[in-house]
């Protein structure tokens, strides 16, 4: 397939975009600028200009997936979906939206699936109408998805990386209110091996989680990320209020979001088999080190 990827030059979209070249799938990236070093075909566009998202899709263009970080404006997001999938509908071509398990909120004691209700934090608190917008287009005949990954790993980047920078500056490891807090977590890798799956494979209008471990305790991630910082200790607990004054409230408050979050129906339906090393272990011997 010839795939229209937003946010090809992101850590995720960077990953995403080789993994699906590899399996033979001509990757066109959207882009706000031309980069003449750029790997990839390229098309200009941007996410607040609707008509030339609109533009991008041709009909050479055979799947769109939206990997870019959302602007914060729900207005300027729906109408950046509207532009997008405008050209595929009736033509059974596939969109694949990337969302996040933030939408699901607190999950207790049960482990949320594709069923759970969503109940958004502050940060991602309109996403979950943008998933319906997309989830929605799938009765205009649209091969419409939703993605949503839980925290990503791997080749050194995501949140963990921000775990590793705090235990070298306290020279301890550090976690956020609380050590209890448990994180779903996906590699990097892993996750691009289901965004192919996805795209190639999955029915219009189904939602994906792209979760490898329900339910990681930050308190291991963050010593392992001290080790991967090389140093050592009790783990150090960075009181909200600071937090949020750094991070910002909203991006704060979700490092501090306690939650457990299956991926099992993209295993079962999909064949999706995650191949990496669990998140400690990356954090201590691989990629962050």
């Amino acid at each position: 397939m010839r795939i229209l990827i937003v946010g090809a030059r992101g850590y995720l979209g960077s990953a995403v975009s080789e993994r699906l070249s590899a399996a033979g799938h001509q990757v066109v990236a959207l882009v706000r600028s031309a980069d003449p070093e750029g790997r990839y075909e390229q098309r200009i566009g941007d996410l607040t200009d609707p008509a030339s998202l609109t533009a991008a899709v041709t009909p050479d263009i055979d799947a769109v997936i939206n990997l870019a970080t959302p602007t914060g404006d729900a207005d300027t997001d729906a109408a950046a979906v509207t532009a997008l999938t405008a050209p595929l509908r009736g033509t059974g071509r596939a969109f694949v939206y990337t969302s996040g398990v933030w939408v699901l909120g607190a999950t207790g004691s049960a482990t949320a699936d594709e069923e759970t209700p969503t109940d958004p934090i502050a940060i991602v608190g309109y996403r979950p109408g943008i998933e319906r917008q997309v989830l929605d287009t799938a009765e205009d005949g649209v091969r419409a998805t939703v993605l949503r990954p839980g925290i990503v790993y791997g080749r050194g980047g995501g949140i963990p990386a921000l775990l590793v920078g705090l235990a070298r500056r306290n020279s301890a490891p550090t976690v956020v209110e609380d050590p209890a807090v448990r994180w779903p977590m996906v590699h990097v890798d892993d996750l691009a091996d289901l965004f192919a799956k996805v795209v190639e494979q999955a029915p219009a209008g189904t939602l994906w989680h792209g979760v490898s471990e329900p339910a990681v305790p930050v308190r291991e991630l963050a010593v392992a990320a001290a080790q991967a910082a090389g140093v050592a200790g009790e783990p150090k607990v960075w009181p909200l209020e600071e937090a949020r004054k750094e991070l910002g409230e909203l991006f704060a408050d979700a490092l501090a979001l306690d939650q457990s979050v299956g991926g099992e129906a993209a295993r079962d339906r999909l064949g999706w088999e995650p191949r990496h090393p669990e998140a400690a272990a990356d954090l201590r011997e691989g990629s962050y080190r």
